[in-house]
């Protein structure tokens, strides 16, 4: 064998010895991240997904329904003697309540539930980015729990409302709006994921004459807040207006019922 031949398999036999060592040594120096710390350096289009699109998609023209309304109670009238006889004396007092709503033209038209602003002597209306606005009440029915607002406003973002006649029992649904949004001094809204439980559940007339037909029933969490917030599908849709939940407690239980888009369309255009 010749000599340069020989000096030629030395040096590649000390070059794998050399990359091998390197190999073992950073071995040892870099444990294995595993657990939390894989979940953090996932590449972001790993995080990104369908429901995070639909969010983006909606999350904007969502809004707080911020509602002041005047109770009126009566106060005895006591210790004056004869003045007695005039019984008891009419008392107002202020009552702030919240809700929420979606604007779903970008003219500054919004949805939200009838029970959301019934006696409301001032409606103000909060976005996500922090703007507020005066809003009137254009039209409201009571017996479906739709009522429409305006606002008026340059830039106003919007969503589509989409096509609930076609649900598939299962698929995901997206639940926006501004559960106990008092307590936290946010505009933002909060979003909680589930599925479409049912379709078409009924309910008899309530005794305030509201009547729920066809409702879509979800797993998805809603709250205190939420009503008058969208129902979402995966495409960024709204298929339908989070109503009331069935509760012994009060609290979020899984069963969930929204108004179906199909028919909010059919009360919006009539208000």
């Amino acid at each position: 064998m010749k000599a340069s031949t020989i000096v030629t398999l030395v040096i590649v036999v000390l070059l794998l010895n050399a990359g091998i060592t390197l190999m073992l040594i950073n071995a040892k120096s870099s444990p294995v991240q595993t657990g939390s710390a894989a979940l953090v350096n996932a590449a972001k289009n790993e995080r990104d997904t369908q429901i995070t699109a639909a969010v983006k998609a909606v999350e904007e023209a969502v809004v707080s329904v911020n509602v002041t309304k005047v109770e009126v109670f009566n106060r005895g009238f006591r210790g004056f003697g004869f003045f007695d006889f005039f019984g008891y004396l009419p008392t107002e007092r202020k009552v702030e309540s919240l809700g929420s709503g979606v604007i779903y033209d970008p003219s500054g038209f919004i949805v939200t539930n009838a029970h959301v602003v019934t006696g409301a002597r001032e409606i103000t209306v909060v976005l996500p980015d922090k703007r507020e606005f005066d809003a009137r009440l254009i039209g409201i029915d009571e017996q479906h729990d739709i009522a429409k607002l305006k606002i008026e406003g340059s830039n106003l973002p919007y969503a589509r409302l989409g096509e609930s006649k076609d649900l598939i029992i299962g698929e995901w649904a997206i639940a926006l709006g501004n559960p106990y949004g008092f307590l936290m001094s946010d505009s933002k809204p909060s979003v909680s994921v589930g599925v479409i439980s049912a379709v078409n559940r009924s309910f008899a007339p309530q005794q305030d004459g509201r009547s729920y037909r066809g409702m879509i029933q979800t797993d998805a969490a809603v709250n205190q807040g939420n009503s008058g917030g969208p129902l979402v599908n995966i495409r960024g849709e709204v298929i339908g207006i989070n109503t009331f939940i069935v509760s012994e407690s009060g609290g979020n239980i899984g069963i969930g019922f929204a108004i179906p888009s199909h028919i909010v369309k059919q009360i919006l255009a009539k208000l």
